[in-house]
């Protein structure tokens, strides 16, 4: 892989490491993994990963974009035609037409049927909640069963603030040795800026953003007036950013937790990985939390 590619393998933020850690387990292990993170937040640079890291890295790595599409990769004939002991990355997979879902399942019993240590490992990748789709029924239960054997949610870029000066400096760096150019000084304020802005489109967004500073501002600095509008335009957080005040008539903190709690989840469609990340705290201490309130969700 090029440096370029491994952007999203970039930062000391503790769930990412943690998602790397649990990652690396996996990856030694034959079993399907289901990938989920926003749009640009490096889901195919993970998978890509997955597949470097595991036995399978000397086979090949098959990408296949699944929205759209009306039939489903044939495995066995992927396998005969040689990919040999490899990664099929099903990128997109909750876009899979009704019609397309059958097949896949058809393909991945197939596949499943030669054993634990078949020819290919299936990593599928999704922007969407497909559990969130198969409640709604726009998604098979036995087919997310039988991708969803380890989920691994990737962070978006906005709950890795204190890892945007890196990533930008790699893409900085990275841009600046493709187009044969000196590379732009970031300037503290710049960087400032950047760090109010929520990135949509994450990890993909900010590499775009860097190199066009590089192809514009070669070995010049940069600095807030260079941002794009949109960052520019980023508001820097209140000073009381909780948008909070304690009552003179005081509170009940339990109903105050419990009442966060239910707000998180809702924020983050019932995602409890993501709920836990918005109210600071790890998914065990939430799920401990929530059975102590007896929340459901």
């Amino acid at each position: 892989m090029t440096k370029q590619s491994e952007q999203a393998l970039i930062g000391q933020d503790p769930e990412l490491k943690r998602l790397l850690k649990a990652a690396k387990v996996v990856a030694a292990t034959d079993a399907n993994v289901l990938l989920i993170g926003e749009s640009g937040s490096g889901k195919e640079v993970l998978a890509r990963s997955l597949h470097r890291w595991s036995p399978r890295a000397t086979g090949k790595f098959v990408r296949v974009h699944c929205a759209g599409l009306d039939s489903a990769p044939d495995v066995p004939a992927l396998c005969a035609e040689g990919t040999g002991y490899g990664t099929l990355f099903l990128d997109e997979v909750a876009e899979l037409t009704e019609r397309g879902q059958a097949d896949l399942l058809r393909c991945l019993e197939t596949l499943h049927a030669e054993g634990p240590h078949s020819a290919l490992r299936v990593v599928a990748a999704t922007s969407r909640d497909l559990a969130e789709a198969v409640q709604a029924g726009h998604f098979r239960r036995d087919l997310y069963h039988r991708l969803c054997v380890v989920p691994l949610e990737l962070p978006p870029l906005r709950e890795r603030v204190g890892d945007i000066g890196l990533l930008a400096e790699h893409f900085l760096s990275t841009a600046a040795a493709e187009y044969d150019l000196e590379v732009p000084r970031l300037k503290v304020s710049a960087l400032r800026q950047m760090k109010r802005y929520g990135w949509p489109g994450n990890l993909r967004e900010l590499r775009n953003v860097c190199e066009r500073m590089v192809i514009l501002l070669p070995g010049s600095d940069i600095t807030p007036a260079n941002l794009p509008a949109e960052i520019r335009g980023a508001e820097a957080p209140s000073g009381n950013d909780l948008g909070f005040r304690l009552p003179a008539t005081g509170i009940d903190l339990e109903q105050l937790e419990v009442e966060a709690i239910r707000q998180a989840l809702t924020m983050a469609a019932g995602n409890k990985s993501r709920a836990a990340r918005l109210l600071g705290l790890s998914r065990d201490t939430l799920l401990y939390r929530m059975r102590k309130h007896v929340i459901n969700a």
